[in-house]
């Protein structure tokens, strides 16, 4: 990492390959930690009683040059980049809960030695907690938790709890170093210049999230998506917060198959062929039980396939959310006491996706033919070791109705805001809507899906 976030963006891209850098922008007076404060994500970061929290390093700048660069590639994208942090909290209404995630789901637990997150967030992690402690069934397993792990240290119980498949993860005493949030490796020849992504065919197996937001962005930029679900398991998030939902998939095409079946296999596998980019956020060995490893698949010049998983492709059987993927990667706020607080509204989510639209269209710009591994603890780590604001002190102070930060370096304060509500363009499709149309014979894709 440098000490400029402009040229950190810069060396992300030259990871792919023979890319030119934008070029570097005027300097613009500002400060990321008053920028913080206003994007919503200060008033999600510190205890429920207490003082919103400054971001732990200059995490917007960062952001606003991931969107710059994104820019560069694909032409103006009309999203602001710090209502991306606060997003889905302004839809569900969430504010800051300190040690307890914004969502509830994920929770922050003193070891012997430092500190571990735990996530319950589906009803089979809750039933697998007497299994994990050796007990009998419990009302609340959080004060249960908190009990065992107390004694223990925190690496060794985060590795307990992977072990039934829950997320969890110790808080390093610092962020891992992390220069490149992404590995790349070849899968297909080299295409043409796809710069613009006007007519690309991005076919989004994703859900919840990081991966959606991706999808977004692309689209945005003028791709085509297509989102594709399980009959069986369909994304989570269309049973959440409609407005969220609808923000992130507007506009998409909608495509649903039953993954168990041959027909929806070879279905699926069609529009997999047809692809320019495929995004998705499963484990390695649910897609190879697929038939759609993308190591064994013939590809198409100049695909590009990002696959976003908690700790990369490496470390295929730890699942991470974005909260406890954060406090793998160090990204965490302080109290006033010093503890570590939840930063933002799973955090490591948003961030995510807008990381793996610029590895994606930098990819493509290179002529694409990769395999982008797009590590959430990474994502994380990269933002959290960001250099620190070094211009001067930026006290916090409540006024009447909030709290405000101060630049003294700049002579300018500014209230924190609580997070934006995000405004849909439109409502997503029904789940399925278009698979009659796009899988059936003769469809515009079929042309598409054989290797070139």
């Amino acid at each position: 990492m440098t000490d400029d976030p402009a040229e950190t963006v810069r060396q992300w891209l030259r990871t792919l390959g023979d890319i030119a850098p934008p070029p570097a922008p005027a300097p613009v007076p500002g400060c990321p930690l008053l920028d913080w404060a206003a994007s919503g994500a200060m008033e999600l970061t510190g205890e429920a009683d207490g003082p919103p929290v400054l971001s732990p390093g200059p995490m917007t700048a960062l952001l606003r040059e991931s969107m710059a660069v994104l820019t560069h590639i694909a032409g103006p994208l009309p999203v602001d980049p710090v209502l991306i942090l606060g997003g889905r909290a302004g839809a569900m209404n969430l504010t800051r809960r300190g040690q307890t995630s914004a969502g509830g789901a994920t929770r922050l637990l003193r070891a012997s030695d430092g500190w571990c997150a735990v996530t319950l967030s589906r009803p089979d992690d809750l039933e697998l907690v007497p299994a994990m402690l050796g007990r009998a069934d419990m009302t609340d397993p959080w004060p249960e938790l908190a009990r065992a792990v107390r004694d223990a240290k925190a690496n060794e119980f985060a590795d307990h709890i992977r072990m039934f498949g829950v997320p969890a993860a110790a808080l390093p005493p610092e962020p891992p170093a992390v220069h490149v949030p992404w590995q790349v490796s070849t899968i297909a020849d080299p295409g043409g210049d796809a710069r613009r992504l006007d007519g690309a065919l991005v076919v989004d197996l994703s859900s919840l999230w990081a991966g959606p937001l991706c999808a977004r962005l692309l689209g945005l930029a003028g791709a085509r998506v297509v989102k594709v679900e399980s009959t069986r398991r369909p994304d989570g998030a269309r049973t959440g917060n409609r407005r969220f939902y609808d923000w992130l998939h507007a506009g998409h095409e909608s495509v649903a198959v039953d993954f168990t079946l041959s027909d929806g296999r070879g279905a699926l596998a069609d529009l997999v062929r047809a692809a320019d980019v495929v995004i998705e956020a499963s484990r390695p060995r649910a897609l190879a039980q697929l038939g759609l490893a993308p190591e064994r698949l013939d590809h198409r010049a100049g695909k590009v396939w990002v696959s976003i998983t908690g700790y990369g492709r490496g470390q295929p059987d730890r699942v991470a959310f974005g909260d406890d993927a954060a406090v793998a990667g160090g990204l965490v706020g302080r109290s006033a006491a010093g503890e570590p607080v939840f930063c933002a509204d799973a955090v490591a989510d948003p961030l995510t996706g807008v990381v793996a639209a610029l590895a994606a269209l930098g990819a493509l710009a290179c002529g694409g033919g990769q395999l982008i591994d797009v590590s959430m603890r990474n994502v994380a780590a990269a933002f959290a070791t960001a250099p620190p604001v070094d211009h001067g002190p930026h006290p916090v102070r409540r006024v009447p109705g909030g709290s405000v930060v101060e630049c003294r370096a700049l002579g300018r304060t500014q209230k924190v805001l609580p997070p934006r509500t995000p405004v849909p363009e439109g409502a997503a499709a029904a789940m399925g809507v278009h698979t009659a149309r796009l899988l059936s014979r003769g469809t515009e894709l079929r042309g598409r899906s054989a290797p070139r």
